[in-house]
């Protein structure tokens, strides 16, 4: 197996944090590539912790790209700043998610990746309303954990079937790592 090459602050947030829901390094591998792929320029992520993901996505974006990244976590946000705020790229903010959703809502995105509750389980039509037609729409932590309770999974299982049903986006579920879904928002079809 080739061995995930990490951008340094990926590195040296990974020695300073413990925080102990950090993105696995195959999958932040997978948000760079998407990233480094996308043709729009308007990036968002909802969940920063620490900053590992958010570390790799600046990594693979173009230099005229912009990344919004959210979290109410002041003291995990602190950390991202200190080893990526310098990167006219980023802007992090400390809202609630769903309180910065609802702001936002008219704003639109060519990749969103929805690494806590807002953006995935909840305000999910908001969420993807926010994105660009053939823009990305990307969750990870979708494989069962033996920590999660009955109805975590139950809650999980619905949320990839109301994916699925969706005609405006085309979507696959990889089962490796955490678990990670990839869906593109397709153009309307006219007859």
């Amino acid at each position: 197996m080739v061995e995930v090459v990490c951008p340094l602050s990926y590195l040296k947030i990974k020695e300073e944090a413990e925080f102990d829901m950090a993105s696995d390094k195959n999958i932040c591998s997978l948000l760079r590539t998407l990233a480094s792929s996308c043709q729009g320029g308007a990036f968002l992520e909802l969940g920063t912790g620490t900053g590992l993901s958010t570390s790799f996505i600046l990594d693979g974006m173009r230099k005229d790209a912009k990344l919004t990244s959210i979290d109410n976590e002041e003291v995990l946000l602190r950390i991202a700043q200190k080893y990526l705020g310098s990167d006219s790229r980023l802007t992090l903010i400390n809202s609630d998610g769903g309180e910065w959703l609802r702001q936002n809502l008219n704003k639109k995105y060519d990749y969103i990746f929805a690494d806590t509750w807002h953006g995935k389980y909840l305000m999910l039509e908001e969420t993807l309303n926010m994105l660009n037609e053939g823009g990305f729409y990307i969750i990870d932590d979708i494989l069962p954990q033996d920590s999660w309770p009955k109805a975590h999974f139950e809650k999980t299982s619905r949320l990839l079937e109301t994916l699925q049903e969706r005609d405006d986006l085309v979507m696959t579920h990889l089962d490796w790592g955490s678990g990670v879904v990839i869906a593109v928002k397709k153009k309307p079809r006219t007859l």
